[in-house]
């Protein structure tokens, strides 16, 4: 059944045509489907039962997801559990195909909640879609015996109905409290407001920054070239290919190149590294912003 570019209403005038399939025709078309991957047997399957993926997906239509999306999601859901269904476990389809519906739509829900992801965790997801139905049971029950709850005595109450601990109440409580706002929302009534965006501290680096770091390395390279000019050519060779580099080269392949043996070539590193450090220091800079 196509689940795209048509309204709910279609769909479950459609969905309530479709046949209904005994257990003994249901355990066919799942074998044809996956032992044979015949796509008509598949075809007939998904059909028969996305009325139930239809009225599932209507239950939750209170999150304020448009309806369309939900049978659609509720839809992929049923072809999930059509293409994972194993029928020779003998169970039959709609028992398991529940599951993987109501997971494809709380999964959009969530996803589509807030900006912010609600949650991840099993728990967490028990009280995105159990925790105001619980909230306001124990509320009743409370009321009923007089008594009065405050919100740290709810939140310990709620977590112990729904088996999770308390700091994820309080977390969904936050979450299932407040909403989106944009960050171009002015701050106040006046449309010359300020907007919220504005109050953010910018953690770029600033314009002072930003010259006196240019200027700094232009000043270290100037030192660098400097003092690189004490070098020998053999020297000078080894400081670049072993420091200058982004990937720098090893003492054993200098040594190829220069007829040197690796110990060599790291006394000829050592030696110019020190004529370079006197060179820095003679001019009063201090060697280590450069050479470590």
């Amino acid at each position: 059944m196509a689940l795209d570019h048509t309204t709910d209403m279609s769909l479950s005038r459609r969905a309530m045509k479709a046949e209904l399939l005994d257990a003994e025709t249901e355990l066919s078309l799942a074998y044809a489907w996956r032992d044979d991957r015949n796509e008509q047997a598949l075809h007939r399957l998904v059909t028969a039962y996305m009325r139930l993926a239809i009225s599932m997906a209507s239950k939750y239509r209170r999150y304020g997801a448009p309806m369309n999306d939900l049978i659609q999601e509720a839809g992929l859901g049923l072809m999930k559990a059509a293409e994972k269904f194993d029928p020779d476990r003998g169970v039959r389809f709609s028992t398991y195909a529940v599951w993987w519906i109501k997971a494809s739509i709380q999964d959009y829900v969530m996803r589509n909640w807030s900006m912010v992801r609600t949650g991840s965790t099993s728990s967490q997801k028990a009280l995105f879609f159990n925790m105001r139905r619980v909230q306001a049971q124990l509320e009743r029950e409370a009321m009923g015996r007089g008594d009065t709850l405050d919100k740290h005595q709810l939140h310990q109450l709620i977590a112990t109905e729904v088996g999770v601990p308390l700091r994820d109440v309080e977390m969904m409580d936050g979450r299932l409290s407040g909403s989106d706002f944009s960050l171009n929302a002015t701050q106040s009534v006046d449309d010359e407001g300020r907007e919220w965006i504005d109050t953010i501290e910018d953690d770029g680096a600033q314009a002072a920054e930003t010259v006196e770091e240019t200027r700094d390395r232009e000043t270290l390279r100037r030192w660098l070239v400097q003092a690189m000019g004490a070098l020998n050519d053999r020297e000078t060779l080894i400081v670049k290919e072993r420091k200058l580099r982004d990937a720098p080269r090893t003492l054993e392949s200098l040594g190829e190149e220069l007829g040197l043996s690796k110990e060599r070539v790291r006394q000829l590193e050592a030696a110019a590294f020190k004529k370079m450090r006197k060179h820095l220091e003679s001019r009063g800079v201090a060697a280590s912003e450069l050479l470590h």
